[in-house]
């Protein structure tokens, strides 16, 4: 009896589920040791127990989505399907479905050192319109040979130990229909509660915040969860949802991201050009004039120009970026709106009305113009710096029109055209606008997969760092050429500049790999003429929404405008603040403390400056955190009440 319990439907079906279990588990410890930098260093028995509580909560419920065909098909009570070709069919079927979602947990813990989650739908959206991937993922499954072959590994244990029902075991009547029927009418209540993650009546369905119950940290998180249930759980889910937190006057009463009177004083410089750098994967770890206590006050960096620059600019120790990939700078720079839950552009409220700075700077006569080396139409960049107002775009096309440069010969054959000839190539047209201009040129070359110019490839090493490093130097090295030609031109002295990173890369020292550490970029404001005199601020806390509130306050700006951030020349220290969504948890930082906020409760307030690693937790000890709480629910529901009623202009 026991063996034809085993090797009928309901048995088989049962023991091939707990070998997709196993699978699953394995790919989520290839996840783990991929990113063992990230994860290892903060394990504990009791945080791997909770894990493993709530890993398998998550894969139940995935497992359950991706098989619900097979097991359907499986113990569906029709005798007529009990024959050999009916369930090698099954077998495949059980097979490819599994080892489709097997990749994505597997492709996932390399994307994942990029993105700091797990993918969601959108990731189809962010890459729809790059003609390189499949060469980069053809590069990566070089890279991560062993992961390919992990991957087969699995998916030969799914083939080698799927169980098959033996058809000899029954006998075609009244028990078989009886046992089928009872076995699917069981299955389906317990299904539902797999699904939704809970028996209690009354709960709502599992979501991907939930998988922070089960952590310490938010970026833990992406352990816990597998990529199939994180594409299944966003997929037609609509992004923005607009809480009810308190009434929508309290809400303007705490916190309004308009400007209605921008501050005019000495400071302001009307007919100033700017020029906005950002540069990829700039993190401020690879900035050793902005690490003075890394490694025993020993610490260099990896970019002597910037260090050089720096040292004649406005910089801030604590400065952020607002979100994790390069689609979330061109928002939270250039219009103030930082990301939350998705990007903006890969969001429906990407249509809605929006302005930026060259919008608001074209009413004052400014020309302008956006940089960027890769193909016109990559990651949509193009399309929104058309949106807010830029009057030019160069990119690849442009480039490559031009006789004086190597055209496709400078292209890094992945993404875009080398920092160092586009920067120059972004010099020869910025000579040609009208001033006063705003020009915006965003690099490309510090980016997986980190290579370089061939001429480059035996003076730039990584040194034994990471492979990001020898890149960051290469665009030091661009950077510098750009600024020595760039100085030599006769609108140089009236230029205000600012660099910014468009977010973090791959981290070699513990605190920059916390969860406020992965948003740390550094943000310089540069003036040629001294109008604007150097400091290192150690008081304020600044972010990249703040980049255009400060830049409209040095050029005399006085129109009303809508921004997420403040301006950095008139804020005081105790009011400046950033934010960050990090993997279902919003962060604030505001004064000494960052406090995480899951949009229904606090789950940790750490004091960040003193406590810059993150290891004590405050939440519930301190009188400071309602107030925060309640400025953050205040910014969360402007933010979303606004990209769902279409209210992004300072007049709506």
């Amino acid at each position: 009896m026991w063996k034809r319990m085993i090797h009928s439907n309901i048995g088989a079906a049962v023991l091939n589920m707990l070998v997709a279990y196993l699978v699953w588990m394995l790919s989520r410890v290839a996840f783990f040791a991929e990113n063992w930098s990230t994860f290892a260093p903060y394990m504990s028995w009791p945080l791997f127990k909770s894990m493993l509580h709530g890993a398998l909560v998550f894969d139940t419920s995935a497992l359950l989505y991706v098989n619900a065909l097979y097991l359907v098909l499986m113990l569906f009570p029709l005798h007529l399907k009990e024959r050999e070709g009916f369930h090698k069919g099954l077998k495949w079927l059980f097979v490819i479905t599994n080892a489709v979602a097997v990749a994505m947990n597997l492709m996932d813990s390399v994307y994942f050192q990029y993105t700091g989650r797990r993918s969601t739908v959108s990731v189809f959206t962010e890459f729809a319109n790059e003609g390189n991937i499949a060469s980069i993922l053809l590069t990566e499954f070089v890279n991560h040979w062993y992961l390919v072959l992990a991957f087969a590994v699995l998916v030969f244990l799914l083939w080698r130990c799927y169980t098959r029902p033996r058809l000899e075991v029954y006998r075609f009547g009244h028990h078989y229909y009886l046992s089928q029927l009872i076995a699917l009418v069981v299955m389906v209540p317990l299904a539902i509660v797999g699904i939704r993650g809970s028996v209690t009546a009354g709960t709502r369905p599992i979501t991907i915040s939930n998988a922070n119950e089960y952590v310490n940290r938010p970026v833990e998180a992406s352990v816990v969860l597998n990529t199939p249930f994180s594409m299944i759980r966003s997929l037609g889910k609509k992004v923005f949802v607009t809480p009810d937190y308190m009434p929508p006057d309290q809400m303007e009463a705490v916190y309004s991201p308009i400007h209605a009177h921008p501050v005019v004083d000495a400071l302001s410089r009307e007919g100033k050009n700017v020029v906005i750098l950002i540069v990829e994967s700039m993190g401020k770890e690879y900035v050793g004039s902005l690490n003075p206590d890394l490694e025993g006050g020993n610490y260099k960096g990896y970019m002597p120009f910037i260090d050089s620059l720096v040292s004649k600019s406005l910089t801030f120790k604590y400065s952020y970026a607002n979100g994790r990939i390069s689609m979330d700078a061109m928002p939270s720079i250039l219009s103030g709106l930082p990301m939350m839950v998705e990007p903006f552009f890969l969001t429906p409220a990407s249509l809605n009305d929006v302005e930026g700075l060259p919008s608001m700077l074209g009413r004052e006569g400014y020309s302008s113009a956006f940089f960027h080396g890769a193909h016109n139409i990559s990651m949509g960049f193009s399309a929104y710096a058309h949106s807010i107002g830029y009057q030019h775009y160069y990119g690849l096309d442009e480039y490559c029109r031009s006789s004086k440069y190597g055209g496709m010969d400078d292209f890094d054959g992945k993404w875009a055209i080398w920092d160092e000839p586009f920067l120059q190539f972004t010099l020869d047209n910025i000579a040609e606008m009208k001033q006063p201009f705003l020009a915006t040129v965003f690099t490309a070359s510090s980016h997986h997969p980190y290579s370089l110019p061939e001429q480059y490839r035996d003076s730039l090493r990584d040194e034994g760092g990471s492979p990001i490093h020898k890149c960051v130097r290469y665009t030091d090295l661009a950077l510098r050429r750009f600024f020595e030609r760039a100085s030599r031109e006769p609108w140089y002295q009236n230029t205000i500049f600012v660099l910014v990173a468009d977010h973090t890369n791959q981290s070699t020292h513990d605190v920059y790999k916390t969860d406020l550490g992965l948003y740390s970029v550094p943000i310089i404001f540069f003036a040629p003429d001294g109008s604007l005199p150097p400091k290192l601020d150690e008081t304020l806390i600044a972010q990249q929404t703040d980049i255009t509130p400060t830049l409209l306050h040095l050029l005399g700006y006085s129109r009303p405008y809508l921004a997420f951030g403040d301006d950095l020349l008139s804020v005081s220290p105790e009011q400046s603040w950033a934010f960050n969504y990090n993997a279902g948890i919003y962060q604030f930082a505001k004064g000494d403390l960052m406090l995480q906020f899951d949009g229904a409760k606090t789950t940790a307030v750490y004091r960040f400056k003193t406590d810059p690693l993150l290891k004590h937790n405050l939440v519930g000890q301190l009188p400071e955190q309602e107030l925060m709480e309640t400025q953050l629910k205040a910014i969360i529901q402007q933010y979303m009440s606004r990209m769902n009623e279409n209210r992004l202009l300072p007049t709506k």
